[in-house]
């Protein structure tokens, strides 16, 4: 349950500090949620890499509860721990999000970023060497399209996007 929660909570808090930004005074230049004409370009792909990634993620999650695929209690942990890593990710990301000047969060950003990547790595060539092809591509999904969602906000943060 650990695992589901941590794969679903960026997804949730995103909608959630979206939904709240006009109740909550929060800087002008964000995206109003109910106003799709104000979500740029990288919101868009945010939005999409995110559902792509989230939903290969629900559909490796559910495969592995119906006993399709045991997983070893270390494999166990090391997802958790990549999926987890996404909690801080997040709240990093949003703190540039709403800053006046985001670029004391990169490196952090950055850093949190990589960590995640080699947690990755090391799980996919550690323990799924025996995986079907099916549940491959849903990890190939799930890493692509949140790679994609963490790109785009990157981008819409630091190049193009909400301070003009």
């Amino acid at each position: 349950m650990a695992t589901l929660l941590a794969l679903c909570a960026p997804a949730a808090a995103l909608l959630v500090l979206l939904a709240l930004a006009p109740l909550l005074a929060l800087p002008p230049h964000l995206p109003r949620l109910a106003e799709l004409e104000s979500w740029p370009a990288e919101l868009w792909l945010l939005a999409g890499g995110g559902v792509l990634g989230t939903t290969a993620g629900l559909l490796d999650w559910r495969l592995h509860r119906r006993g399709e695929r045991r997983i070893p209690r270390a494999e166990h942990r090391a997802e958790l721990f990549a999926l987890a890593l996404g909690v801080p990710l997040f709240a990093l990301l949003a703190a540039a999000s709403v800053a006046r000047d985001p670029a004391p969060f990169l490196v952090p950003i950055v850093a949190v970023a990589l960590a995640m990547a080699a947690a990755i790595a090391y799980d996919e060539t550690r323990f799924h060497r025996t995986c079907t092809r099916y549940e491959t591509a849903l990890h190939r999904v799930l890493v692509g399209g949140e790679g994609l969602a963490f790109l785009a906000w990157l981008h819409w943060c630091y190049a193009g996007g909400p301070r003009g």
